[in-house]
């Protein structure tokens, strides 16, 4: 099948022309995606993803959730070890309770449908053109975390964290019954500035420029997740949430720290481990 055939069963193209350079649909596409990023640090276009691709993308995720990687693992918003040198009320201090499950991106099979989502150069393109970036982004290199599915079933809680890349794409797969909602401050630190006092602030149970958003299956949310803190809060009923994680770069080169590879994917490969001297941007993790 063609490529861009293969993306048209999965994405709503009618909607969406994303593949559609010349189109005024897109160009207004983008226009209000970079809006809605520049103002929110997030983007939400719902029904981006067709309902039988979701429901094929959800037998995948179930198929393979059996080898998910489970973590109930107390840690900080870095993921990265605390700072004995510091107070204890300091974010790098403030220890959290996780409990959630990633479907390693290095375990899904080659026909996966995240794979082609992941792997399509048009919908690189898409996601580069809504950030309003000029610096180009890549895929990722990072073998277990470039294109996972989250796992979360009753009672699980994804506490405040950064990511370790720049920009998220999330597709949700399967809602929960309760709670699995996502929450984020927009742009609370930058390269170099940290800003560990708003961060301390809404690790204190601060509201204030705190942002909810309730996603639905096949919704597509665009995310600015290295730089806005983020949580899914506590899951409740019987209805596992499944998401789609595919994530983007703008240096395809780096990986995640091992110490944040072994916290959200259960281990780090030997290239974690000989890319961790790569310092770009200044922030901790």
């Amino acid at each position: 099948m063609h490529a861009l055939d293969a993306l048209e069963a999965i994405v709503d193209l009618d909607t969406y022309p994303i593949h559609r350079l010349d189109s005024s649909v897109r160009s207004d596409l983008v226009a209000e995606t970079r809006r809605q990023m520049d103002a929110l640090g997030c983007c939400r276009l719902s029904d981006f993803v067709r309902p039988e691709a979701i429901a094929q993308m959800l037998a995948e995720a179930k198929d393979l959730h059996g080898q998910a990687f489970w973590a109930q693992q107390t840690h900080n918003p870095y993921a990265s070890p605390g700072d004995p040198g510091l107070p204890d009320s300091h974010p790098r201090n403030v220890m959290q309770h996780r409990m959630s499950g990633f479907i390693n991106s290095d375990i899904l099979p080659a026909t996966s449908l995240l794979n082609q989502i992941y792997d399509s150069n048009v919908m690189t393109h898409f996601v580069w053109d809504s950030l309003g970036t000029d610096k180009p982004i890549y895929q990722w290199a990072d073998p277990l975390g470039r294109n996972p599915y989250g796992v979360m079933e009753t009672d699980h809680y994804f506490p405040w964290h950064f990511d370790g890349n720049e920009f998220t794409v999330s597709i949700l797969v399967q809602k929960a019954e309760q709670g699995g909602v996502f929450e984020y401050v927009p742009d609370i630190r930058q390269p170099n500035d940290e800003n560990y006092e708003r961060v301390q602030y809404i690790l204190e149970g601060g509201r204030d420029g705190v942002h909810e958003l309730d996603l639905v299956p096949g919704d597509l949310q665009l995310f600015k997740g290295r730089f806005s803190m983020h949580r899914v809060t506590r899951i409740a009923g019987p209805t596992t949430r499944y998401i789609a994680l595919p994530t983007y770069v703008y240096d395809p080169w780096r990986m995640n720290r091992p110490h944040h590879s072994e916290q959200y994917y259960g281990r780090a490969t030997d290239a974690h481990h000989a890319r961790a001297a790569a310092m770009v941007d200044g922030l901790v993790d």
